[in-house]
């Protein structure tokens, strides 16, 4: 069996070193123009090649994202985007646009170009014309099972790589091509603007009763009837495995350090376990299921992988998120006296008792001793968002740890 590679996305600098750091395999991220997530942070040019070098350093690829279904007026622009990151040197580009494709395969022979799931990929013809094209690998549509990835599997060469979502937000649209953002809002999840209408609550109006509304009830839950729970596949490695996934993607580039901490240090524990000892990831499970709730979430589902859901496996649901964890900031580094230097992601106090979080898969419970601002100043609280910290705790850090706090 070959060892699948474990994707996970990077809205900004910080969170691509913390994925480097708590083990992903390559990262995907998504540059100023072009990427489907315009309200991330993404990446400036020197971000971005400072993020490549930190993560090639490490051995770990990085993917850009420029999946945007382009109109003519984009191509200009594309073909100066394409040469600038023809000279950073990312590991692949993740493309759904032939015009695009068309662009960057002339532009960064050198570049392996990934199809994005935006282009509906749903079956092994699809997979097999996108190889002719010149891509090495082709993201499968979320809409498939995992008995159907199999039958792709078996009817393209090896050299084709296979990537699947596995963990994250789940698109209410056929495999992300989403048109009620543009309709209701004027703003094109096609070009990266969406503004998830799919999580709002609906009613109905009649036109001949104007300011009566009336609740839509798909069942007792509620009104939230294009919202769906978060894809979690952390049960179910072996399944993934031996459908032939070469690939396995964290959705998330709009999530913050601690979802990317989070994800990627629970799937790395789970894969490698079970290419170690199979008998020893299913010991695990437990651990996997209580660590990937420490962070943001919805409920969660298995989507399509084992076929359409039933009633009782229903995957809309009401948008309330899950809080169990709160991130308080990544260990920037340690300082000559061992205090950890933080930028302040949530509000924390002195005396009180939070968590560190390290890549090695462990936790450590620790008091917060005492918090000084970048003069020295002693402070009994950190309310100020992005204030940069030394903060003295009970045990020991090391540069990249996480803290988080229990709520």
């Amino acid at each position: 069996m070959k060892k699948p590679e474990l994707l996970i996305p990077a809205k900004g600098i910080e969170e691509l070193k913390t994925a480097v750091t708590f083990g992903a395999d390559a990262v995907y991220i998504g540059g100023e123009v072009f990427s489907l997530r315009a309200k991330a942070k993404n990446f400036s040019e020197d971000e971005m090649r400072e993020g490549i070098d930190f993560a090639h350093a490490k051995g770990v690829k990085v993917h850009v994202t420029a999946n945007i279904l382009a109109h003519d007026h984009d191509l200009s622009e594309a073909e100066t985007y394409f040469e600038s990151l023809r000279d950073l040197g990312p590991d692949a580009l993740i493309i759904s646009d032939p015009g695009m494709f068309t662009l960057a395969k002339r532009i960064c022979p050198e570049t392996d170009i990934h199809i994005s799931t935006q282009a509906n990929n749903t079956n092994y013809l699809t997979f097999l014309f996108w190889r002719e094209q010149g891509a090495k690998r082709v993201v499968s549509a979320r809409e498939l099972s995992l008995k159907e990835i199999r039958d792709i599997r078996d009817h393209i060469p090896d050299d084709l790589e296979i990537e699947s979502f596995v963990h994250g937000a789940m698109c209410i649209s056929y495999s992300g091509r989403c048109l009620l953002s543009n309709y209701l809002t004027g703003r094109d999840a096609n070009r990266g603007e969406c503004t998830h209408p799919c999580r709002w609550e609906y009613v109905l109006s009649e036109e001949t009763r104007p300011g009566q509304f009336f609740p839509v009830y798909e069942n007792d839950r509620g009104t939230y009837i294009f919202n769906s729970k978060d894809l979690c596949m952390i049960d179910h490695i072996p399944d993934l495995v031996a459908a032939g996934i070469d690939s396995f993607k964290i959705e998330g580039r709009m999530k913050n350090a601690l979802y990317v901490a989070t994800v990627a240090r629970t799937y790395r524990r789970a894969i490698d376990d079970f290419f170690e000892d199979p008998e020893k990831y299913r010991c695990n499970i437990k651990w996997y299921d209580e660590e990937i709730r420490k962070c943001t979430i919805r409920d969660f589902t298995t989507g399509f992988y084992y076929g359409k859901p039933s009633e009782e496996a229903q995957i809309y649901d009401n948008n309330t998120y899950i809080r169990e964890y709160t991130y308080l900031g990544r260990v920037e580094e340690v300082d000559g006296e061992g205090n950890a230097v933080v930028r302040q992601k949530n509000k924390f106090v002195k005396d009180e008792m939070i968590e560190i979080m390290k890549p090695d898969y462990s936790n450590e419970s620790v008091k917060i001793i005492s918090i000084r601002d970048e003069d020295g100043n002693e402070q009994e609280s950190a309310p100020h968002p992005e204030q940069r910290l030394s903060v003295k705790l009970s045990g020991h850090c090391e540069k990249n740890d996480i803290l988080r706090r229990r709520e």
